[in-house]
């Protein structure tokens, strides 16, 4: 728990939930992950949050940014960094997009289909691309569905399709799943990436770069291995996987930078049961699934929360949002143990929220106002 979040929170006078991210802590995370791949490029998962003091700090720091949209690249290019250091890291983009983003100088951009290589024939002539390959994303606590990314051996046709017309085929993209602890789950991943070097330098092609994504973990309620042990585990499965001839690599950390900087502060507006029967109680809260909290989803990322009753008997609470609607439930499967004594109007603090959760907000379902935000 970071010291400056709890004092700023101290001094905060307006009402309403708020999340509060202390950038010295973002600082830290990005040196580490430096220091754990010093000969990999960090490229800043803009998504999780796109705070603009985040994107400055980073820039200053000399990271890189992965951008979803032209939206993003301005705000990154905003930020001071120049186009160089963005990559358009969706699959999915609209020609008009992709011919605004090469008009802005990104000349890096992610495919995984031959239709998406067209466009950027036509709306990039000349970039470079790199292909993402599915990973089924066993050992993540949120596991990517098959929306993104294709076979390997699809891959290496969509690639020459890419050479062929023009574009660089510059190398391949992977991502293991969000919320990853299993530190072997890269080994595979540049296992089927080497094969795929292999295929394509038989075809002629040869591919530099290999960007090994996210799904670096923030702490939540479970431990997990800190960077340093990734950063071993990644670069031994490198070595193994392509010896001395190492590839230009990148990763994507998003939750994992930012995650642990960030803490909501939120209030408990009603405590119940449902019959006089249930050992169970409803705690709900001025804060849900659609004021940030979106990752409850099915359960997969179960936040620390802490109260100002820790330390006195606990019993078990289904947690809930504020909102009409029933499926703003957060945790329900496995109620939290919480203070018996926690009353309506304690405020409690939900960790580890620096990651996925102003930008999840509502901008005004129910007509609860967004997530507030702060940067310290």
């Amino acid at each position: 728990m970071s010291e400056r979040i709890v004092e700023f929170l101290r001094q905060r006078d307006e009402g309403g939930p708020c999340m509060v991210l202390d950038l010295e802590i973002v600082r830290q995370n990005f040196e580490a992950f430096s220091k754990a791949l010093p000969d990999t490029r960090v490229y800043y998962a803009v998504k999780a949050n796109p705070a603009p003091e985040i994107l400055a700090l980073l820039e200053r720091l000399g990271g890189s940014f992965d951008c979803a949209s032209v939206a993003e690249i301005d705000m990154v290019l905003a930020a001071g960094a120049s186009a160089d250091r963005i990559s358009y890291g969706n699959t999915i983009k609209k020609e008009r997009d992709i011919e605004k983003a090469f008009a802005r100088g990104v000349r890096l951009f992610a495919v995984d289909c031959a239709a998406e290589v067209d466009k950027i024939t036509r709306a990039a002539p000349g970039a470079q691309i790199f292909c993402r390959v599915l990973c089924d994303g066993a050992g993540a606590d949120w596991p990517l569905s098959r929306k993104f990314g294709c076979d390997p051996e699809m891959a290496a046709n969509v690639l020459e399709h890419a050479h062929r017309r023009g574009l660089v085929a510059h190398g391949v993209s992977f991502h293991v799943g969000s919320q990853q602890a299993n530190l072997d789950a890269w080994d595979g991943a540049l296992s089927m990436a080497a094969a795929i070097f292999q295929e394509m330098a038989g075809r002629g092609i040869v591919l530099k770069m290999v960007n090994m994504g996210g799904g670096f973990p923030a702490r939540y309620v479970k431990d997990v291995p800190g960077v340093p042990c990734y950063g071993t585990a990644i670069f031994g499965a490198l070595k193994k996987h392509f010896g001395n001839r190492l590839p230009e690599t990148i990763i994507e950390p998003g939750r994992g930078m930012v995650g642990d900087a960030g803490m909501i502060e939120a209030e408990v507006v009603l405590i119940s049961k449902k019959s006089d029967r249930d050992d169970v109680r409803w705690v709900y809260l001025d804060i849900g699934k659609f004021h940030g909290l979106a990752e409850t989803m099915d359960e997969a990322i179960r936040y620390p929360i802490k109260t100002p009753r820790d330390g006195d008997a606990t019993t078990p609470c289904i947690l809930a949002g504020p909102t009409c609607d029933s499926v703003d439930v957060l945790y329900e499967k496995v109620p939290y143990h919480l203070p018996v004594s926690l009353s309506i109007g304690d405020k409690v603090l939900i960790e580890a929220t620096g990651a996925y959760t102003t930008t999840y907000s509502s901008v005004g379902f129910n007509g609860f106002g967004p997530l507030a935000s702060y940067v310290i």
